[in-house]
């Protein structure tokens, strides 16, 4: 068959828009990823610990990168590989476990804490898995009960706490800081005893279950709730604060060990197929997302502390901040311990999200994640 000049002109004229195209589309890629580096390059050096990064728009990576070193003993460098202690970023996990045990038809949200502990004292009688879910059940902070049990000690005398003796401390109280769902007051606490229930009613131990029920399901195959002694972290980043221009190693604390409200290591390059699952409801149906995803709401709207800078209570769902941002919806949260500060901002309506991981304390993880959105976000 004969092909006319014609045609193959129509068609190498076809081709070349086609690549002026991609090429356009890749000089506004570079230039994006260019805007997005020039907010983290200066705010650490190659040979202090630093961050991890990555931005996704619409379902696909359009940055990622590694600043500073993970470990100034090793001085090897931080990539998207590297795994962070998430602390706090990782409830979202805690509370994605729970939901799972609802739709597996193992639990129920409106349950008491007497009806997973028989033996859970009388005021658990009133406290709902909903009410852990977002802060709502007045349990006393187990890190304040430890102040009191170990007064006078240093850090170094005093052992390290798990969740079953989390759980246990809790057990041997008679009293809330206020009368369950009447008030909002974020609870390390509740989320520690989130992680007895999995246990309780799934018969695996927390760590089993996130690994068998969501990491290994997304393919997050280097993501782990970190047990001393009983496995490891690859390529761990170390934490580290900053004395009197020093760098000093503050990897672990008395409460590093728990697992419900802060024990998960991942990297950036793991948290993207999370970010996948979320986007595309891989793990629970839309519908069943949905509790998550809706802010509690309390009599009066009073609270017990304020969690923004203007004062006001961030609205909070199960495992999720959920306060707007430029008026764009947005779930969101943050993580902070010893050496780590973590973030992560999804503005689902713009398929926009950002998560950063830190192993220094110094940085403001939530600044320079907004310093990102308002790239996006005009």
């Amino acid at each position: 068959m004969k092909i006319s000049r014609q045609t193959i002109f129509r068609t190498a004229i076809a081709l070349v828009f086609v690549l002026a195209g991609a090429f356009c589309l890749s000089s506004a890629e570079n230039s994006r990823a260019k805007e997005i580096d020039a907010v983290f390059s200066s705010v650490t050096s190659a040979n202090e610990p630093g961050l991890a990064v990555v931005v996704r728009d619409d379902g696909k990576t359009i940055f990622e990168h590694g600043y500073g070193m993970r470990d100034l003993r090793s001085r090897l460098a931080i990539t998207p590989a590297t795994n962070f202690r998430l602390a706090s970023f990782t409830k979202q996990f805690t509370a994605m476990s729970i939901m799972l045990l609802v739709h597996d038809g193992k639990l129920r949200y409106d349950e008491k804490l007497t009806d997973v502990f028989p033996d859970f004292p009388e005021y658990g009688k009133t406290i709902s898995i909903r009410n852990l879910l977002n802060h709502t059940g007045g349990l006393l902070d187990y890190e304040s009960l430890m102040d009191k049990q170990y007064a006078g000690k240093s850090p170094e005398e005093i052992p390290q706490i798990h969740d079953a003796e989390v759980l246990a401390l809790l057990k041997r109280q008679t009293t809330t800081k206020f009368p369950a769902g009447t008030r909002w007051n974020y609870s390390n606490s509740g989320y520690v005893v989130l992680a007895n229930v999995v246990e309780k009613r799934s018969g695996k131990s927390f760590g089993e279950f996130l690994h068998e029920r969501i990491f290994a399901p997304l393919g997050m195959n280097r993501t782990l709730a970190f047990e001393y002694g009983k496995n490891t972290v690859p390529e761990r980043a170390y934490g580290y604060t900053k004395d009197a221009n020093v760098w000093l190693e503050t990897d672990q604390s008395t409460t590093s060990a728990t697992l419900g409200d802060g024990g998960i290591y991942s990297s950036v390059e793991d948290l993207t197929k999370w970010d996948d699952a979320l986007r595309t409801n891989s793990l629970l149906s839309e519908q069943e997302m949905q509790p998550a995803l809706v802010a509690v709401k309390l009599p009066g709207g009073t609270q017990t502390e304020p969690d923004s800078d203007d004062g006001k209570l961030s609205a909070y769902g199960f495992g999720w901040f959920l306060d707007p941002y430029k008026k764009q919806n947005r779930m969101w949260h943050s993580g902070s311990s010893t050496g780590f500060r973590t973030m992560i901002q999804r503005f689902p309506g713009d398929k926009l999200s950002i998560i950063i991981l830190s192993n220094r304390v110094d940085l403001d993880t939530g600044a320079l994640a907004l310093k990102v959105a308002d790239l996006f976000l005009k």
